[in-house]
């Protein structure tokens, strides 16, 4: 199998297994408990806690370990706006559907949750997200990174303008943690080693420890009270691991999407922002007539893994939200396919990739 599907997870680093099974086997002692077997499994805890606080260049005591990003972005978002007196939140319709989650949760909660389109170039508008912000605005959460389609968001512009009007700012930097550098003066920041070559089941939040939160579930009491239950250990190591060595090269991954760009049919409509604004490794591409249900069970067939978006929406029947965002049609929208890359693609994969679309596409068009 060529994979071509690591925005949606990636294989796990050989080093991030090694040091899983050497936690697993020799740090079974839960991690808060007194004794020593606890205390060793909490001192390799909390080393990981400073490692990824320091890959962050945020304060150590702000970071809270996760099942998940999806369990980091619903318990930041949550804890930072139920902390606050106003009840106002902006987003983006493109933000990965545990935002949205977090979003309706608290809609439902009194709050009211602005949520705004993508420009053509697959990116917010800052100046219509400062139009948004209101007395009651509590909170703005845009991520760093859309996993459909690759496009960097303009979050250093976003932060300026949270603190201009003193508003929270979450950032979630699933996709771009590891790859590109992540903003570090906002009040929140959700992370997931799986992205990186860890472990799937292990997350991570940051959250200002200046800042109040209101834990969305009272009375846990690991975490600081911010998430219950016994840290898994393991994956916390192997967290560590993947961070330690994973490696994301921006020239190769240019030279891949070149490679795509050169060998791909005419017949696809490329989703993307302009360079600096696109993270080169996720792929985002419309095919003229071909339903990317199909464009995806095409590849498969070739032993080769794609997807038509975000697996956290894989039973959407509209497509994937960027594409909506950006003001396509739905019937655009169910033509999208994504390509992304990771550290073991190489220029073979691509060309098989093209060469199993090229081909797809020509017998389409000769129906026709």
């Amino acid at each position: 199998m060529i994979y071509l599907d690591f925005a949606a997870t990636t294989p796990m680093l050989p080093q991030a297994i090694e040091a899983y099974a050497q936690a697993a086997t020799q740090l079974y002692g839960n991690s808060a408990s007194l004794h020593d077997a606890g205390g060793a499994a909490s001192a390799y805890v909390e080393a990981v806690r400073r490692q990824l606080a320091m890959k962050l260049q945020v304060s150590v005591d702000g970071i809270t370990f996760t099942g998940s990003g999806t369990e980091a972005n619903t318990l930041a978002i949550c804890a930072l706006a139920l902390s606050q007196k106003k009840r106002h939140i902006i987003t983006s319709y493109a933000e990965h559907t545990s935002v949205q989650a977090a979003m309706h949760y608290l809609q439902q909660h009194g709050f009211t949750i602005a949520r705004l389109p993508f420009t053509e170039q697959g990116v917010v508008d800052v100046a219509q997200v400062e139009a948004a912000i209101t007395p009651n605005t509590a909170l703005i959460s845009v991520q760093h990174v859309n996993s459909e389609i690759g496009t960097i968001q303009p979050v250093v512009q976003l932060a300026a303008l949270a603190k201009k009007y003193d508003v929270l700012y979450h950032v979630d930097c699933v996709q771009s943690f590891c790859k590109i550098d992540v903003p570090s003066d906002v009040d929140a920041i959700t992370v997931s080693a799986h992205k990186i070559g860890g472990p799937r089941g292990v997350g991570a939040m940051y959250i200002n420890p200046r800042r109040r939160t209101v834990p969305l579930f009272p009375g846990m009491t690991h975490e600081r009270g911010l998430r219950g239950g016994t840290q898994d250990v393991p994956s916390i190591v192997a967290f560590g691991a993947a961070m330690a060595y994973y490696t994301y090269d921006l020239d190769v991954q240019w030279a891949l999407r070149r490679t795509l760009q050169e060998t791909l049919s005419s017949h696809v409509t490329w989703i993307e922002g302009p360079r600096k604004h696109q993270l080169p490794s996720i792929v985002g591409v419309c095919i003229e007539g071909i339903e990317g249900q199909l464009a995806m069970l095409q590849c498969n067939a070739a032993q080769i893994a794609i997807s038509t978006g975000s697996a956290c929406d894989i039973t959407s029947a509209s497509g994937t939200k960027a594409i909506i965002a950006m003001g396509k049609t739905f019937d655009e929208a169910r033509q999208f396919c994504r390509i992304s890359m990771g550290m073991t693609t190489c220029h073979e994969h691509i060309i098989a990739c093209s060469d199993a679309l090229n081909s797809l596409i020509r017998s389409r068009h000769a129906v026709q």
